[in-house]
């Protein structure tokens, strides 16, 4: 039916979102937009790259400098000091006089040892020249004797026995045999004891000979009363003045010995598997920071200090700067190792490191993978990767907590990310 006269006709209109409207509709598209991507390719995470570069695993310890012998000087004899030649600090040679004793007594004592000496050494050339000579001449006249009074003896027996002479004759002959023997006896006896094989002979060396020593004990004496240095050094403590009453064994100074400048360390025993002879070391003074020195090792105690679960390691100063001293207090960076060229990781982006497992999270088609190493040698915060990773892959530190295993991320390597290789220093090179 048509419409009447003057009515209107009806239109059918579509209504448009005001701008009011539109703006909001469109953020929550975006942000459905911003997940639904996120949801696809993972958060964006901070992550470290796997890199090559040269590497240097190191043993830092602390210790002193010493010398290769401190030496206690002091007095074998009782005795008042008369002077004192050196002080702290003075640089001597090896029998620099270092302080006198009073000598006198010992003095005295030398000069009479030497008289005894010389008296036994007269005695010595009295028998050689005179007695033994005479007893020589004694003894070829007893024997001369002898013979004689052997013949007249023949002689009066047989005119005995032929009636000629009395019995009173013959016992007068027989008597004087015996004494010519006797006398004969006596002088080989006198003889025998003055030559160089006889016990007068022996006696008189036995008396030289003590007497000598006598002297050479006495010298001692008096050359101990001189305090001298036993060996080129300097002199770290000077503890006499003069007018003291010093003692057997008292110490008088102490002497560092001029030789091989040496550092001596106390390095924890877990690393004593890093150290061996011949490692080089680059040595710094406390008092001196900004001049570091080389050195070497050359003794690893075979022992640990229970107590401080340390081990002693001693260290070689080839060429000692001329401010080294001893007892100074040093810091040592001992070389255990080193990679030239090494695949190299941020040892604060491996997990269980120190384990026996270690592992990360490296990221790969855009997640996190797990992924088990094998280390090598750890530098100055980069550790040595000998299996697992290859060179510029990235991982993800433990730090980036929200990231899980086999969850999708963006890995973000910045600038501020990534650490320098560690470079060895020139005095490795």
């Amino acid at each position: 039916m048509p419409p009447a006269a003057g009515a209107s006709r009806g239109t059918n209109t579509v209504k448009r979102p005001t701008p009011a409207l539109l703006v909001p509709l469109l953020l929550v598209a975006a942000v459905a937009a911003f997940f639904a991507v996120r949801g696809l390719v993972g958060p964006a995470v901070r992550a470290v790259e796997v890199a090559r570069g040269d590497l240097v695993q190191t043993v830092v310890s602390t210790g002193r400098v010493i010398t290769p012998a401190r030496v206690e000087i002091g007095s074998v004899v009782l005795g008042t000091v008369r002077t004192v030649e050196t002080k702290e600090g003075t640089v001597v040679t090896a029998g620099q006089v270092m302080a006198r004793l009073r000598d006198e007594e010992q003095r005295a004592a030398v000069a009479q040892a030497r008289a005894a000496l010389v008296e036994a050494e007269a005695r010595l050339t009295q028998l050689a020249r005179l007695s033994a000579p005479s007893s020589e001449q004694s003894l070829k006249q007893a024997e001369a004797n002898l013979e004689l009074a052997d013949e007249e003896y023949k002689r009066t027996r047989n005119l005995f026995e032929k009636g000629y002479y009395s019995q009173a004759k013959l016992d007068q002959a027989e008597r004087d045999l015996a004494v010519a023997r006797a006398a004969r006896e006596n002088a080989f006896l006198q003889a025998t004891s003055n030559s160089p094989k006889g016990s007068d002979y022996a006696l008189a060396l036995a008396r030289r000979d003590q007497a000598r020593a006598a002297l050479e004990v006495a010298q001692a004496r008096l050359d101990n009363t001189v305090i001298r240095a036993p060996a080129p050094g300097t002199v770290l403590k000077r503890l006499v003045e003069p007018g003291d009453v010093v003692q057997q064994g008292k110490k008088l100074f102490e002497l560092s010995v001029t030789g091989e400048t040496q550092v001596v360390l106390n390095v924890d025993e877990k690393n004593i598997g890093l150290l061996a002879l011949g490692q080089r070391a680059e040595v710094v003074a406390d008092a001196y920071p900004a001049r570091s020195f080389g050195a070497e090792i050359f003794y690893v105690a075979p022992g640990v200090d229970a107590q401080r679960g340390t081990v002693e390691v001693k260290l070689r100063v080839t060429e000692p700067p001329a401010f080294v001293r001893p007892d100074m207090t040093v810091s040592a960076e001992i070389v255990a190792a080193r990679r030239d060229g090494a695949l190299t990781l941020d040892t604060e982006a491996i997990r269980d490191a120190a384990g026996t497992a270690p592992w990360v999270l490296v990221v790969r088609d855009g997640r996190a993978v797990r992924q088990p190493l094998k280390l090598g040698i750890r530098g100055a915060g980069r550790t040595e990767v000998l299996a697992g990773l290859a060179a510029g892959e990235v991982v993800v530190p433990p730090s980036e907590a929200a990231v899980r295993e086999g969850g999708r991320v963006r890995a973000d390597v910045s600038p501020v990310a990534k650490k320098p290789v560690t470079r060895a220093p020139d005095i490795f090179k």
